[in-house]
């Protein structure tokens, strides 16, 4: 299995037609991956810890509504993937064994909006078992990363590793309208696209610069004021292995400054 980037954008995509990313979800097992995973491993940025934990759930898994003020409807869709107790648990004991101290679990914790609606447009059936692991946003770039290479196993257990953010994700300086692309958001999104397919990540080649982006992007500031919905990249990143290869698989836009660039990492064979 490659491992994937996920831009989720708003949470909108799930019922609104006229975005781009919308369709790009829902073609994701003709065009993306026809491969069909024994179960998803989903690192959302919509779920943050003072320590790695993920959701050990033994039946389904509950729909999380966390969103405001959105068109009613959307509080009516449900996600009911089975939980995936027996990855959770191998995925604790990856971590541990890396040295990634208290690995927690959470019995009860369901999908938030960042890993159930791409997954009901990439898998409407809702039928393969689904864990999810949180980020630690205190914590930087290089840890995640770390924490996907741990993960790195899991790909030859026929598991889907996805991140589930944006690559530029700042709230407060969104625009209601459809004008041109905000020069920051450009800026940081073009960096980030060269830098991926460039393999400015490759650690054998002695390359740290997605890892180091505070230090190295332009606009990340601005692009990530808070590092949560980037942090699931470098999972992501992290677990497709050395020497691994980047895929640009799809970009949009929306309010002029919400990137859904979405990335496929090839792992070296």
């Amino acid at each position: 299995m490659d491992t994937f980037f996920l831009s989720h954008g708003s949470p909108t995509l799930s019922i609104d037609d006229s975005l781009p990313a919308r369709h790009f979800f829902l073609s994701w097992q003709s065009k993306v991956l026809p491969a069909v995973p024994s179960a998803i491993l989903i690192v959302s940025g919509h779920w943050e810890t003072s320590s790695p934990t993920v959701n050990v759930i033994d039946g389904l898994n509950d729909t999380i509504y966390d969103f405001y003020n959105f068109p009613k409807r959307m509080y009516e869709l449900k996600y009911p993937a089975p939980g995936a107790p027996d990855l959770a648990k191998r995925v604790k004991e990856l971590l541990q064994n890396a040295g990634f101290g208290g690995v927690k679990e959470d019995n009860s914790r369901g999908l938030d909006h960042g890993a159930w609606v791409p997954l009901m447009l990439m898998y409407p059936n809702a039928d393969i078992p689904v864990c999810q692991l949180s980020v630690q946003t205190e914590m930087d770039a290089t840890y995640h990363y770390n924490m996907g290479k741990a993960l790195a196993p899991l790909r030859d257990e026929g598991v889907l590793i996805v991140g589930s953010g944006n690559a530029t994700h700042n709230l407060r300086n969104i625009s209601r309208g459809h004008g041109p692309v905000a020069k920051w958001a450009l800026e940081f999104d073009t960096w980030l696209e060269e830098a991926l397919l460039d393999g400015r990540y490759d650690e054998v080649n002695k390359y740290d610069e997605v890892n180091k982006y505070m230090e190295k992007a332009p606009n990340a500031r601005m692009a990530h004021p808070w590092p949560d919905h980037f942090y699931p990249l470098h999972v992501a990143l992290g677990a497709a292995g050395e020497r691994a290869k980047a895929e640009l698989i799809h970009r949009s836009w929306t309010n002029s400054t919400i990137s859904y660039a979405s990335y496929r990492f090839i792992a070296s064979k």
